[in-house]
């Protein structure tokens, strides 16, 4: 677990201080890379990221150091939330870099762009998210705009796709989670109460089925969902690049992290299935309880 245990000498304590050092410095960075990539940023801008990262490092050691487990899941069962922020920090820093290529087109940073460019047009086909998205700009955006908003939403949409693979690969190759032991469900989902609402397996297999819907079906919603908000508000407008980053990152992430989720807890009651079988195999065997 991840919680400081009693029985801990000196360097398993500093190497969980490490270990959660390391995490709150990531997720700072994960959130202040837009301004440190893009050249202009406005003061209000820099008070609002620096203010985002204290707190998003605040929650991060608070979670990671607290002796129960609070909102984030699956916190002992590597490398789920390792694929989920990695994807997030690479789909940040690649929208990030395309950019910057149109006020520095360096070779790298247009590189970035040429293949951004690339995976929009492959994506920006009748009702693909991508081109549902780009649906949400209003009639009299800018050309460039666009270019932009469909390089940003294609890279963006094959990282979300190939983090979802990575995970499937890895509960595949690995056995996710019994790789690294006993997978215990309230350190890992402390969101979910097994002692109330019927069997454990099949609420699991609901909130499964659930989650597997829902990142199916976001891709194709956000964007009208967008739409009907802001035409309550005001017209969306990605000329901002930081609202271009971290909408498309919403978009794109959100959905992969639900169906990743829904994999990951239809795994669970696998599991816990295969356990029953075992034990009533065991019973049935001996005429004993198992201890």
């Amino acid at each position: 677990m991840h919680q400081v245990s009693p029985g801990w000498g000196t360097k398993a304590v500093i190497s969980h201080a490490t270990g959660v050092i390391a995490r709150a410095f990531l997720v700072v960075l994960l959130i202040a890379t837009p301004s440190l990539l893009l050249p202009t940023v406005s003061s209000d801008v820099a008070q609002v990221v620096a203010l985002a990262a204290i707190l998003a490092a605040g929650l991060v050691i608070f979670e990671y150091t607290a002796t129960y487990p609070g909102l984030i899941e699956f916190r002992d069962a590597p490398p789920f939330n390792r694929i989920r922020f990695g994807a997030m920090f690479i789909s940040v820093f690649l929208v990030s870099v395309i950019c910057r290529s149109q006020i520095d087109p360096n070779v790298p940073n247009s590189f970035v762009a040429a293949v951004g460019m690339l995976m929009g047009h492959v994506m920006d086909f009748p009702y693909s998210p991508v081109h549902l998205f780009l649906l949400m700009l209003p009639d009299n955006t800018p050309g460039q705009t666009v270019n932009i908003t469909r390089s940003a939403a294609g890279l963006a949409y094959v990282v979300s796709i190939a983090s979802i693979a990575a995970f499937s690969i890895v509960l595949r190759l690995y056995n996710w989670p019994l790789r690294n032991g006993n997978f215990n469900v309230w350190v890992n989902l402390p969101t979910f109460d097994p002692t109330t609402g019927g069997d454990v397996v099949e609420r699991l297999q609901r909130a499964a089925r659930v989650n597997l819907l829902l990142g199916f079906l976001l891709p194709f919603l956000f964007p009208a969902g967008v739409t009907f908000l802001t035409s309550m508000v005001d017209t969306l407008t990605f000329e901002n690049s930081h609202t271009l980053i971290w909408t498309v990152t919403a978009w794109a992430l959100l959905p992969a992290s639900l169906f990743m989720r829904g994999i990951a807890v239809q795994r669970i009651a696998h599991l816990i299935c295969e356990q029953r079988r075992q034990t009533e195999a065991f019973i049935a065997d001996t005429g004993l309880q198992p201890v």
